[in-house]
C-alpha cells in the first residue's frame, strides 16, 4: 500500500522520487512514492531482463470477479532472496480505460520465485480493468505491452526488492512494495501472503498493491488516512501499518462509483 506505501496488481507505499524528497512520502503499502512517472523506461543497471521469444496478446475479461491467484494457496513461505534477474512477460493487450493519459507497462518477475510471468501480467491486467479501478472511472488508461512501456511493475524477492527500493532511498525493510522512477516494485511476500490488517486472501490484496502503487504513478503523490470509524480505508492509504478504525478496502472507488478518500498524511 506507494513512486509500499496489496496493495501500492513503500505496502506499502515507498515509491516514486530520489533521496530526500522522497522521505516525505514514503514508507508503506507500502512505503511511498518516489517522483514524477518518467519517460518510457529502461531497466536499471544491476537488473537482467530475460525475455521469452513468443509474444501472446491478452485480453482481460469484463467481469467484477477477483482474478485467480498465481501461486498454490498452500505455499505460506517465501525466499528471503533471488537471482536479481528477471524475467519480462511477452504478452501484449488492449488498453483499458477511459480519459487521461495512456499509459504502457510491462510486468516481469524475478527468475527462480516459481511464479509466471505471463500469469502475473494476465492477473495485473484485469486488477487495472476492474470496474472498481482508475481505468474504469477516468484516471488512466492503462496498456500492458511487452517493451517501450512507459513504467514496469516488478515482482521480486524482499532482498532485491529492497535493493530496487533503497536505489531511491525508500527503505522497505524486507516488508514493503514502492514506486521508483522506473515504476513499482512488488514485495514477493506482500504479493503471496496479503496483510495482516487486510481482512481478505492474498488474491484480494493484490489489487490494493497494484491499485496504490499504480495510483502513484498517475500522480498521486501523497498518502491518505482513515476518513472516519467503520468508513472503508481509502487505497492510498498505508493500510499494511494499521487500519486507524477504517474497514480495509483494495478498491479506488465504491460500488457506487464514488471516490474513497481521507485526510492527507502531512
Amino acid at each position: 500500500m506507494g513512486r509500499l506505501v496489496l496493495p501500492t496488481l513503500a505496502l506499502i507505499t515507498l515509491s516514486l522520487g530520489g533521496g530526500a524528497a522522497l522521505a516525505h512520502y514514503n514508507s508503506g503499502e507500502d512505503t511511498g512514492s518516489g517522483g514524477a512517472a518518467a519517460a518510457p523506461t529502461t531497466d536499471p543497471a544491476p537488473t537482467t531482463v530475460t525475455p521469452t521469444p513468443q509474444v501472446t496478446t491478452l485480453r482481460p475479461k469484463p467481469s467484477t470477479l477477483s482474478p485467480k491467484p498465481t501461486i498454490t494457496p498452500r505455499k505460506t513461505t517465501v525466499p528471503a532472496s533471488g537471482a536479481g534477474t528477471f524475467t519480462t512477460a511477452q504478452a501484449s493487450g488492449d488498453a483499458v480505460g477511459t480519459g487521461g493519459t495512456l499509459r504502457r507497462y510491462r510486468v516481469q518477475v524475478e527468475d527462480g520465485i516459481d511464479i509466471s510471468a505471463r500469469q502475473a501480467a494476465a492477473e495485473i491486467q484485469e486488477i487495472l480493468a476492474h470496474p472498481r479501478g482508475w481505468a474504469a472511472h477516468g484516471r488512466g488508461r492503462f496498456q500492458l505491452v511487452s517493451e517501450n512501456a512507459d513504467f514496469v511493475i516488478r515482482i521480486a524477492t524482499p532482498t532485491t526488492a529492497d535493493r530496487l527500493c533503497l536505489a531511491q532511498g525508500l527503505n522497505t525493510r524486507g516488508e514493503l512494495n514502492c514506486e521508483t522512477s522506473q515504476g513499482v516494485v512488488v514485495n514477493l511476500k506482500r504479493w503471496m501472503l496479503g496483510s495482516p490488517t487486510f481482512a481478505g486472501t492474498p488474491a484480494e490484496y493484490r489489487h490494493l498493491i497494484i491499485n496504490h502503487e499504480v495510483g502513484h504513478e498517475i500522480g498521486i503523490r501523497m498518502h491518505m488516512t482513515c476518513p472516519g470509524a467503520g468508513k472503508p480505508a481509502p487505497v492510498m492509504m498505508q493500510q499494511i501499518k494499521g487500519l486507524k478504525g477504517c474497514r480495509s478496502n483494495a478498491f479506488p472507488y465504491d460500488e457506487d462509483g464514488s471516490y474513497i478518500e481521507g485526510p492527507i498524511v502531512p
